[in-house]
């Protein structure tokens, strides 16, 4: 089964404003079956402690439709497990969403079908300079390819993050 490169990003907004600015424009993009969400997570902070929150209470009118597939991809990142959360700032929530790229499976398909493979998969940052983010998730990907050891990934990690 071709799948599409699956990404993620981790948003912030104040209080609950989920529903009424940003779940419009995720809805439209399943809705134009552009994107599969794999992963839809919420956390917020209030009275200096971070919670999770349901979806149903950041969109309680229902407009992101998202069933949780079964198949999901190893690795996936759990709004549990992300240092980044540390700095959301009082009042405010933050949303992990996890997406498959619908658009390139029939792309994939084709490359597959000729005898080819990905090579690379990269975001260029509208500034078109690399992110933290996009280092890190280069770094992790070699890591978890093989490509570096553990020693490796720590030094480059330490090295990214004091830069």
């Amino acid at each position: 089964m071709a799948v599409g490169p699956v990404e993620y990003l981790v948003v912030t907004f104040p209080g609950g404003r989920f529903a009424d600015a940003i779940a419009p424009v995720l809805a439209d993009a399943v809705a134009s079956e552009a994107v599969r969400i794999l992963d839809l997570a919420f956390a917020r902070r209030a009275g200096g402690t971070l919670e999770y929150v349901e979806l149903r209470e950041m969109d309680p009118q229902g407009l992101v439709s998202f069933d949780p597939p079964d198949d999901l991809p190893p690795g996936m990142p759990r709004i549990t497990g992300l240092d980044v959360l540390e700095q959301l700032s009082e009042e405010s929530s933050a949303a992990l969403i996890v997406w498959e790229d619908l658009w390139s499976v029939p792309l994939t398909r084709a490359v597959q079908e000729a005898g080819g493979q990905l090579l690379a998969h990269e975001r260029v940052p509208a500034d078109g300079g690399d992110d933290v983010i996009t280092l890190l998730e280069r770094l992790a990907d070699l890591k978890q390819r093989g490509v570096l050891s553990d020693a490796e990934f720590a030094s480059q990690k330490a090295r990214i993050l004091a830069d």
